[in-house]
């Protein structure tokens, strides 16, 4: 067997050592502790042990042996299409804009057929449930019971609804909450007035935004109508 001090062994380290890639070669003088692999010291041409940590930072694709998993991580890793804050903010604007076309409609053409039957559909009203199920699946946490009802009396109280509502997903949620109950609001707002023939465009409108306000002026509407009727 040739000595490690002979003209061809030191030929091989030298070999060895160039054809290693760049960032092997200036890793630090640092020898893993234990190995066994440790040339005499008379070979000090011999190419000097490297760290495990070296090789992962090196190649990243060893980071999954330096952990001490045993097997390398993927190469590619899945990541969301969408974060949390734009999923958030496009079903806020997405319900907004589903809900205007049956705002039009009743304010626009009241007493046309298409908007009859377009306003008996429950198709909004299952599309906006998905979503705000789909949103309140994405906002819920463990501690949201918690917020909710804080107090003694297992009733809701405002700092606990306040801290609840800092996250974007929750306030997109409760806006489709909104729309889907303000919608169903303003529908039965628009068949009572066909019902009983009084004008609902303007409370139709309001309960766009403001739904309460919207049903009151309805109803004083149609007192004031039924009043109005009496007096003649």
């Amino acid at each position: 067997m040739a000595s490690c001090s002979s003209p061809s062994a030191l030929a091989l380290s030298f070999t060895m050592r160039a054809s290693l890639p760049l960032a092997l070669r200036q890793l630090p003088e640092t020898r893993v502790p234990g190995a066994r692999l440790r040339p005499p010291a008379a070979c000090s041409s011999w190419p000097r042990p490297l760290l495990v940590s070296g090789l992962a930072a090196a190649f990243p694709s060893l980071a999954g042996v330096r952990r001490g998993t045993g097997r390398a991580p993927p190469l590619f890793r899945p990541r969301a299409l969408m974060t949390t804050s734009q999923i958030a903010s496009a079903a806020f604007t997405w319900g907004t804009v589903a809900v205007l076309p049956f705002y039009t409609l009743m304010v626009v053409a009241p007493n046309a057929n298409i908007t009859k039957r377009t306003v008996e559909s429950s198709a909004p009203y299952v599309a906006l449930g998905l979503l705000y199920a789909y949103l309140l699946y994405l906002s819920w946490t463990p501690d949201t019971l918690r917020a909710m009802f804080a107090s003694k009396y297992w009733l809701p109280e405002l700092p606990g609804i306040v801290r609840m509502f800092a996250s974007e997903m929750t306030v997109a949620s409760a806006w489709i909450h909104l729309l889907a109950v303000d919608l169903f609001a303003a529908r039965q707002v628009y068949h009572d007035g066909l019902k009983n023939n009084i004008e609902t465009r303007h409370s139709v409108s309001l309960c766009l935004l403001f739904c309460p306000v919207g049903i009151l002026v309805h109803v004083a509407t149609k007192v004031l109508s039924g009043a109005v009727g009496r007096s003649h």
